[in-house]
């Protein structure tokens, strides 16, 4: 008995033996959770980049086809009401089927809305083309798909590969928006909508070699972890829990107050700068390669905002911060139909670096307040707020295209985003993210693990 004892004994411990024998190999190298984030950041940075075509499409599509900037505007505002709709759920499709199986198949369908929309001849083709199908696939590939990978695969790290990811979107803008436009200029629009599709089916393939759901999948033990973590099974009723966070959240003037300022936050960013900007500053005389390229850079000080910002938010009060930073966004706008022109002078660079830096950077303080007021359920509630914020985004980005065919000039629609901006900033101190709201259930959120969650320290295992 004692004899077959010791014989079990080694067998129980041949598993964890063998998988760390078969890891020795990999360890030399690279852990493999940097090829699966390098393959997620690939994914993100090709869905942020099909976020800034609408712009560069409206002139040569209404050239072409006499369609008026609002019918155009309708298909990106669509796209971002889609891009924000789609990530809860696209985060509780990943729960259960995988972020590999969701992220190729965002990519595929983002790939055949690109390849559809050169066919188009009718308004609501690029409706349904560029709006419908690649802004759902773009809402797949969003923060939640970020925070689910780097949550499974990170327990060192996990905060700058998170942020990394974050920033991924604004580092398609700095890569690839300029040379889209310079390509639309030289080759019309079809040429760079065509290698983008390409561009995406090739991300779609690296996303499946590279990515795998669980680091089980792949025999290894998350980045930084102590041992091996066996994979969970797949999450059910994920999308309930989604619907019912809402439902809850949606109960309390905190939520209400939260989405109100992002609506207001997507309408006066990505709403009108991603397919306005560029036929605004091109009424202006500027060359459209020109104007990209600002919107390129506006998306590098986006990102180092957002990291400052971030720093802030953990030594702040957040409900100040959002002030401050709404009020400086009303100043640039106020500013801009003065300081826009056909060249690239001193006081337009004075305005991207100043815009740019408050652009992205409420996003960490409404992260803040609602992890404080709604604890473990934080994340989800932020996810729906983001809604709101590409809902905002969408009404501006055809709202703003209307008021350019009435009236003429973007004048008026700069003006009027900069007192919604102020109105921002008035409102932003009246949450009050002190008393936790309770979780999914009704029941209070337990303080220890709501402070856990806020402090962005790890996640318990």
């Amino acid at each position: 008995m004692a004899q077959r004892t010791h014989r079990t004994a080694p067998s129980m411990s041949s598993a964890p033996s063998t998988s760390s024998a078969g890891r020795s190999a990999p360890r030399r190298g690279p852990h493999r959770a940097w090829a699966v984030a390098a393959g997620a950041g690939a994914a993100v940075v090709t869905a942020g980049v099909f976020t800034t075509v609408p712009g560069l499409l409206a002139t040569p599509l209404h050239d072409q086809y006499a369609w008026d900037r609002g019918q155009i505007a309708l298909a990106a505002s669509v796209n971002m009401v889609l891009f924000g709709l789609t990530a809860p759920f696209a985060a509780a499709l990943a729960d259960r089927v995988g972020v590999r199986r969701v992220a190729t198949g965002a990519l595929l369908l983002v790939a055949a809305g690109a390849l559809l929309t050169t066919g188009l001849s009718q308004p609501w083709h690029l409706v349904l083309y560029w709006g419908v199908l690649i802004g759902a696939g773009g809402g797949c590939l969003t923060m939640s798909f970020a925070a689910q990978l780097t949550g499974v695969w990170f327990v060192r790290r996990r905060g700058l590969v998170t942020g990394a990811l974050g920033a991924a979107a604004h580092l398609g803008q700095l890569l690839f928006l300029p040379l889209l436009a310079w390509a639309v200029d030289h080759y019309h629009w079809r040429a760079p909508v065509v290698t983008l599709a390409l561009a995406a089916l090739v991300v779609a393939a690296l996303v499946w070699l590279s990515l795998r759901d669980h680091p089980a999948d792949a025999g290894v033990s998350p980045y930084g972890a102590q041992g091996f973590v066996p994979k969970p099974p797949p999450a059910a009723g994920a999308v309930r829990r989604t619907l019912s966070v809402l439902l809850a959240a949606s109960r309390t003037g905190t939520f209400w107050l939260l989405a109100g300022l992002f609506v207001l936050c997507g309408a006066t960013t990505n709403g009108i700068m991603w397919s306005n900007w560029v036929p605004s500053a091109h009424d202006h005389g500027m060359r459209t390669t020109a104007a990209a390229s600002l919107l390129s850079l506006v998306g590098v000080f986006s990102s180092l905002g957002a990291v400052l910002s971030g720093w802030l938010t953990d030594r702040f009060d957040p409900r100040r911060l959002l002030c401050l930073y709404f009020a400086v966004r009303a100043l640039t706008l106020f500013a801009l139909p003065a300081v826009l022109s056909a060249r690239i002078t001193p006081s337009l660079i004075a305005f991207v670096v100043v815009y740019g830096l408050v652009d992205v950077a409420t996003v960490p303080p409404v992260i803040a307040l609602g992890r404080r007021a709604y604890g473990d359920d934080g994340p989800i509630v932020f996810g729906w707020v983001n809604a709101a914020h590409q809902l905002g985004a969408g009404a501006s980005s055809f709202l703003g295209a209307a008021a350019r065919d009435v009236f003429g000039t973007y004048d008026v629609v700069w003006t009027a985003l900069g007192v919604a901006c102020v109105a921002a900033a008035l409102s932003a101190p009246a949450a009050r993210p002190g008393r936790r709201h309770g979780d999914r259930r009704g029941r209070p959120t337990r303080p220890d693990r709501a402070r856990h969650v806020g402090s962005g320290g790890p996640a318990p295992s």
